[in-house]
């Protein structure tokens, strides 16, 4: 699973909605591969891998993998103005 936090109204504010569109799918992708990763995920005992930029049309965002928590944060938003 993937979420916003704090949440999507603080994260996302003011984005535009194709913009998210592309954050959304790609995120998706992130939790795939994350379950394809760390398969036992709950069961982790590693550090995480810290924090990773995502480029995608419009833009990036900041995300991290918490195996344990079997989840994709996503903690800030960037669209490209220019976009």
């Amino acid at each position: 699973m993937w979420e916003y936090v704090p949440d999507e109204e603080t994260v996302a504010a003011g984005a535009p909605p194709a913009f998210l569109a592309e954050v959304v799918k790609k995120a998706d992708e992130l939790v795939r591969a994350a379950e394809a990763l760390h398969v036992h995920g709950t069961a982790w005992q590693e550090a995480d891998e810290g924090a990773r930029h995502a480029f995608v049309a419009g833009g990036f965002f900041v995300y991290m993998v918490t195996p344990r928590l079997e989840l994709v944060s996503i903690w800030q938003v960037t669209s490209d103005p220019l976009a």
